[in-house]
């Protein structure tokens, strides 16, 4: 039989036989690691789905996917990553910060001196190195543990199409024994042979939910902003994805990150501005389209870019939220 085709009796055995061997709605979910967030989307991320994570430049839209990649291959799970704009080194410094911060209770941690460690020309062992740093040894060894997993694909605008993608997957699958967690960072340079620009992303992002069905895991892809939409002050939304409105239509779930500061309502910054500066320490992640669950939904979760993270504990925002950004860079 084609292998495209399958009877509602297939399903229903396969289905049978992944309850009977205990291969149920564990195996399907992957968690994205951030409280509050995965039970609005389904339990996690689901097999098959796209997922698209967009927010303005700055907001942390790669320290975010690199941190549900790290919570996946911590409990063990392959993760591929496709990072178009930063090296395997770049991001083993990011992983490295992220551990320490969370392990060091005196708040020591800064990125700035993991990668200066890494810069640094006196000859010694990376652990030693580290010695130096808050938790920078237990940090290294939390990092080696799920290494292994954790795969790193250097991509180029130039080179890595989603046929590469596809070439990469199925290698790690092969060295693995299992379909990966797929990461893109980010989907508007994946390669493509169209000039124009929705016809691009259209194809890459009908390319992307294509696969995700294709191997039975979820791909979760950073979208760029619309240019025009940044300049004219607006909170992003999911219409202000550049390229192509396949985007949203294609994704399963569109999560945006804005700062706080910027789109919280007007009047609790103008009775209160002072508190109100503690909101740039906080994005708030609107849950714009969502398939498994309820949409519309806004968590907020601290940022520590000093340390490479978000604090991983996300509440619901109670301030009432605007369209608009009240201030403009």
């Amino acid at each position: 039989m084609d292998h495209q085709l399958m009877t509602v009796g297939a399903s229903l055995a396969r289905s049978d036989e992944r309850m009977l061997t205990g291969r149920n709605a564990a195996g399907r979910v992957w968690k994205t690691g951030f409280a509050g967030l995965d039970p609005i989307i389904g339990g996690g991320m689901r097999a098959g789905s796209l997922i698209l994570l967009a927010g303005p430049q700055g907001l942390g839209k790669s320290t975010f996917a690199l941190q549900v990649a790290r919570n996946n291959a911590a409990t063990g799970r392959p993760v591929l990553y496709f990072s178009y704009e930063h090296d395997a080194e770049d991001l083993t410094q990011k992983l490295i910060a992220l551990e320490a911060g969370e392990l060091d209770e005196s708040d020591q941690v800064r990125i700035t001196s993991i990668r200066s460690i890494f810069d640094d020309l006196w000859v010694s062992s990376l652990e030693h190195r580290l010695e130096s740093v808050p938790s920078g040894v237990d940090a290294l060894a939390r990092v080696a543990h799920y290494s292994e997993q954790l795969f790193v694909h250097r991509s180029t605008g130039t080179r890595t199409d989603l046929s590469a993608i596809e070439a990469a997957i199925t290698a790690v699958r092969e060295l693995t024994g299992t379909v990966p967690l797929v990461v893109v960072d980010y989907l508007q340079k994946v390669k493509s042979g169209h000039e124009d620009e929705m016809a691009r992303t259209t194809e890459i992002v009908e390319g992307l939910k294509d696969l995700a069905i294709d191997i039975g895991a979820p791909v979760l892809a950073i979208a760029a902003a619309d240019k025009e939409a940044l300049r004219s002050g607006k909170r992003m939304r999911a219409n202000d994805l550049r390229g192509s409105s396949a985007l949203a239509y294609e994704a399963d779930v569109v999560l945006v990150l804005n700062n706080k500061f910027d789109i919280v309502a007007r009047h609790h910054l103008t009775y209160d501005l002072g508190n109100a500066e503690r909101f740039r320490d906080y994005a708030v992640l609107t849950v714009e389209k969502n398939r498994f669950g309820r949409d519309g939904a806004t968590l907020q979760f601290r940022t520590r870019f000093d340390q490479g993270r978000f604090e991983a504990e996300g509440t619901e925002v109670k301030e009432q939220l605007i369209d608009e950004r009240v201030f403009r860079d």
